[in-house]
């Protein structure tokens, strides 16, 4: 391949690529028809591959061939204070600012809550699987399942199904969350 895809390059992308498609090394090995040696090989950075051994494990990973051999640059998101969709409750002051959108290859939404005291905001039970995790950055609030909401300060976190009947309730003014809606 020469210097145009150093081997360090590819033996990390393959390595980085394999682990996110949560498949083994005889696996990927397996779909791409070749020894398991030689895909050890080439993520410990030994060996020289040829395109159509490249082609081969892209199509086993199921990613184009150019994630193999050219550095991918970190996605960073940058989302300032105020910007972004924000939705509001009827029946308490609780608004939520959607912060991050499910990617396609995740399912989970990122919310900043700002929520005063008052009537507390009480959810339905959302879909089968879905987890709420809430960490209070200010403020103080009742959250959980609406049979045994926990109090929390700033910087605790709780997690709890969110396909159960929950509760969010500010004790303070200004009580400020981070809301990660996950659904399995």
């Amino acid at each position: 391949m020469g210097n145009s895809a150093p081997i360090a390059l590819i033996a990390s992308a393959l390595e980085r690529e394999r682990r996110k498609a949560g498949l083994s090394i005889a696996e990927v090995a397996r779909k791409a028809g070749i020894a398991k040696s030689t895909l050890s090989q080439l993520e410990s950075g030994s060996g020289n591959p040829s395109l159509e051994t490249l082609w081969s494990l892209s199509m086993a990973l199921d990613i184009p061939l150019t994630r193999l051999i050219d550095p991918q640059k970190p996605a960073v998101q940058v989302r300032r204070k105020g910007e972004g969709i924000t939705v509001t409750s009827q029946q308490s002051d609780y608004v939520a600012n959607l912060l991050s959108t499910c990617p396609p290859s995740a399912k989970r939404d990122i919310y900043l809550l700002q929520v005063q005291p008052g009537t507390p905001r009480e959810s339905e039970p959302h879909p089968n699987g879905v987890i709420e995790h809430i960490i209070i950055s200010q403020g103080r609030a009742r959250v959980g399942l609406t049979e045994d909401p926990i109090q929390l300060y700033p910087g605790d976190y709780i997690s709890y199904p969110g396909d159960l009947p929950h509760i969010f309730e500010a004790l303070e003014p200004d009580t400020v969350a981070v809301l990660v809606l996950e659904q399995n």
